[in-house]
């Protein structure tokens, strides 16, 4: 019933059926730019080109001036009559002034890039194209800024500024996509967002809570997709893309279409891809702790190690996944826009690499590790409304469904048993936001309600003859998780050079979790969490002149307990399992920067940001007691007994520079460098390293971008963590890491040499093709399951009509 629904809703937005749609074309190559600002002076109108460079400007006044502002175009200013007159198409000239870009994230509303006090990286449409990233993980990374973690080739954990997983939050067009079961491990599900549908991508680097509430310690992504475009002539118009890609070193095979039919008032967005990766093949220069020498075979009914031919191919890595989207858009008057969203994600089942490589006692620990298809269903209905007077000059209201769906099965070597856990999140969320000038001040203030329900189960299936019986669950069945908050911020411009942002939120969470005692004699039967949290944020921009800026920043973030850190039941490494705690409350990050941009002349652009965050009652693992035991037995193992706790401090510190040298209007060079560092309070008083601060990282890229052709060698690398450099949990698992001369794990540094180039065959073919990690390094990212693919290929072929 559901595929039909989805198959309906599909055919539905291509088979319905006069505005002024413009598009907008670089000077350059012609090509469409996705992401442009187009807005009055007064900003009581706006709007942003989609994937095809195209918006309506139905909604714009006839006689005053419309910008056009874009991050690497200069800025242009035009009126209807004249727009019209070109045909409704607007050329933009090629330029890089990053100070004049505009983002959405910071205040959900249009503000210019400069004169906010936080440090904002973007990622466009355009990068995506070339740049070629096979999942919304890989897109973060092509950045430079934020480094990402993957336990099997179906994931990627999001690192930024020493936070991972439940403290960094991620959303879709506005929708909050953490839920309540995201762990203090690592987290892949950001996987779900199709890049192909994605417009632009803005990360917020530092707290976000003001806005985004619990969670957004580290930083907030958000991933804006595609909006559906009205009619670019009289009547109804047809226009779309289909794509294709194969790669050398998982043997993919990737094809993507998407359709748009825009009308007068309506619109409508259809997209699907489907993705296939076959085992990944890691590099051939490098250290032998990443082969793959052996795996487990299931054959006559037995558990057999079997001798892997080519141990470069890392047995067990391959997936497949599929992604829709449609869209529909209604614009019944200039004032007011609707956009209906409806998203669908499945994987494939996912092997859990870094569990399938495990050891005990020198033999493969699993015969079976995996997770179940990972399904992402939401549905979004946005409500933007501009005012001509009133309390606000623009009100925009989401609500948002959505349900996700997860499971683990493992089996040990040799047992016939296979245990399985079950676990459903459905979501609510809706949140008002409003936008009011006052003078030289815009105030901006909004409201949040976040419901999340848990369903979990678990079992234990005998594979040789099918029987099954229950077992204990991950999380406590049918626990609930609920936040309310209210906020409000002020963007203030004291002076053409000076702006001040600040902002205050108060968010209340309410949790309720029932344990079932059946499996394990907790103390317990019952864990309710009532808090609430103040956050705040305060900061200057200060731009004296066109050459340097200045941004300062202080703010408080919060997380609170989710159903994950109160009620889950799992092995948390080998030896060790984790037990539900009642007793947590909310941790705090205060946190400052301070960065400095410098323009010289459009030509060489330098900007460089120091950050430090004290996080006081730290969500961490350690070790713990069930009514006094310290050892239980799980899944048919002596375990030690570990629970997430109140119980550390961290402070994380560090530093991001990047330069920008345009040495022609096509030739220019960009490098970014990280450098992260901190530690958390051990229970004796010790100081250990924090676990989600990455190595030093970065990448280098010198791009000619042509009329038609566009060529790109880069440059990525990463740092060394030496044994003393590793957090105790990753001391422990000396398996994901390389042995140094005494034998104890590290992470050694890396290199690699790329190049990529893009043919703009016809208007409307456009080839692309990647050679990465020429040299083959074999390498795995820190604190990563699996190593990175060796010298790998990439082809990919675009049509759009």
């Amino acid at each position: 019933m559901r595929n039909t629904l989805f198959a309906l809703l599909f055919l539905g937005g291509l088979t319905l059926c006069n505005a002024q749609t413009i598009q907008v074309v670089s000077d350059a190559d012609q090509q469409p730019i996705s992401g442009v600002a187009i807005y009055t002076f007064s900003k009581d109108f706006a709007t942003i080109t989609d994937l095809d460079g195209k918006a309506n400007l139905d909604a714009f006044p006839q006689n005053e001036p419309i910008i056009f502002q874009h991050i690497s175009h200069s800025t242009r200013q035009l009126r209807k009559s004249r727009i019209i007159q070109e045909n409704n198409r607007v050329v933009l000239t090629q330029d890089s002034d990053q100070l004049d870009e505009v983002v959405l994230s910071v205040t959900k509303f249009v503000q210019d890039k400069k004169d906010i006090a936080q440090k904002v990286l973007t990622v466009s449409q355009r990068d995506v194209s070339m740049f070629n990233p096979q999942t919304s993980a890989d897109l973060l990374e092509t950045s430079g800024q934020v480094y990402v973690q993957k336990s099997q080739l179906g994931g990627g954990s999001p690192m930024i500024r020493g936070f991972s997983t439940n403290r960094v939050l991620i959303a879709v067009d506005g929708i909050r996509f953490n839920n309540a079961i995201f762990r203090s491990g690592n987290v892949q599900n950001v996987i779900s967002i199709d890049p192909f549908t994605v417009e632009r991508t803005e990360v917020i680097l530092g707290p976000g809570s003001v806005v985004y509430g619990s969670d957004a310690v580290g930083g907030v992504m958000n991933f804006f997709t595609q909006r559906p475009g009205f009619s670019f002539v009289d009547g109804m118009s047809l226009s779309g893309n289909a794509f294709t890609r194969y790669s050398t070193a998982n043997n993919e095979k990737t094809g993507h279409v998407d359709f748009n039919i825009g009308m007068k008032e309506w619109a409508f967005l259809s997209s699907v891809t489907f993705s296939d990766f076959d085992d990944l093949r890691m590099g051939s220069r490098g250290p032998d702790d990443y082969l793959r020498p052996d795996f487990v075979e299931r054959i006559g009914g037995a558990d057999v190690i079997s001798t892997n031919d080519d141990p470069e191919v890392q047995v067990g890595t391959g997936y497949s996944q599929f992604n829709l989207m449609q869209k529909v858009r209604y614009n019944p008057s200039a004032r007011w826009d609707f956009d209906l969203g409806l998203f669908y994600t499945s994987t494939g089942d996912v092997p859990r690499y870094d569990r399938l490589i495990r050891r005990r006692e020198g033999q493969l620990r699993s015969a079976e590790w995996f997770y179940g298809p990972q399904e992402w269903l939401a549905t979004k209905l946005q409500v933007q409304h501009k005012a001509e007077n009133g309390i606000f000059d623009e009100a925009k209201w989401i609500g948002s469904f959505q349900q996700f769906k997860e499971s683990r099965h493992d089996r040990d070597f040799g047992s016939d048993i296979l245990f399985e856990n079950f676990e459903r999140v459905a979501a609510i969320n809706t949140n008002l936001n409003f936008n009011k000038q006052i003078g030289t001040a815009s105030l901006f203030y909004g409201a949040e309600y976040v419901y999340n329900k848990v369903f979990s189960r678990g079992q234990q299936v005998n594979i040789l003859d099918g029987s099954s019986a229950a077992t204990a669950a991950r999380y406590p069945d049918g626990s609930t998780w609920q936040s309310i908050a209210a906020y409000t911020s002020l963007q203030w411009k004291l002076s053409s050079q000076l702006n001040f942002q600040g902002g205050l939120r108060y968010s209340h969470v309410l949790l309720n979790a029932d344990f079932d005692n059946t499996f394990f004699d907790l103390p317990f039967d019952q864990a309710e969490i009532n808090t609430g949290a103040f956050t705040g944020s305060a900061g200057l921009a200060w731009n004296p002149n066109p050459t340097i800026g200045w941004k300062l920043n202080f703010s408080t973030a919060f997380r609170a307990p989710n159903i994950d850190d109160v009620g889950k039941v799992f092995d948390s490494e080998p030896g060790s399992v984790v037990v539900p705690n009642p007793d947590l409350e909310p941790e705090y990050a205060y946190s400052g920067e301070l960065g400095v941009t410098l323009n010289f002349e459009n030509v060489v652009q330098i900007d460089a940001t120091t950050f430090y965050t004290h996080l006081d009652d730290a969500l961490v693992r350690r070790d713990f007691s069930l009514d006094g035991q310290t050892v239980i037995d799980y899944q048919g193992e002596p375990s030690n007994v570990q629970a997430i706790q109140n119980a550390g401090e961290a402070r994380v510190y560090g530093f991001e520079a990047g330069l920008n040298i345009n040495f022609t209007d096509y030739l220019r060079l960009r490098s970014q460098y990280s450098i992260t560092d901190g530690y958390t309070e051990e229970d004796d008083g010790s100081e250990a390293p924090i676990r989600h601060a990455a190595p030093p990282f970065g990448n280098t890229r010198l791009t000619y971008r042509g009329k038609k052709l566009t060529l790109d060698a880069f440059v990525e690398y990463n740092g060394q963590f030496d044994f003393t450099d590793l957090a105790p949990s990753q001391q422990n698992n000396a398996f994901l890491y390389a042995l140094d001369e005494n034998g104890n794990p590290f992470a050694p540094d890396w290199v690699t040499l790329n190049f990529g180039a893009q043919y703009q065959l016809s208007e409307a073919l456009l080839f692309t093709a990647n050679l990465e990690n020429i040299t083959d390094q074999r390498y795995r990212p820190y604190s990563s399951g699996i190593a990175a693919p060796g010298r790998n290929l990439i082809m990919a072929v675009k049509y759009s009509f």
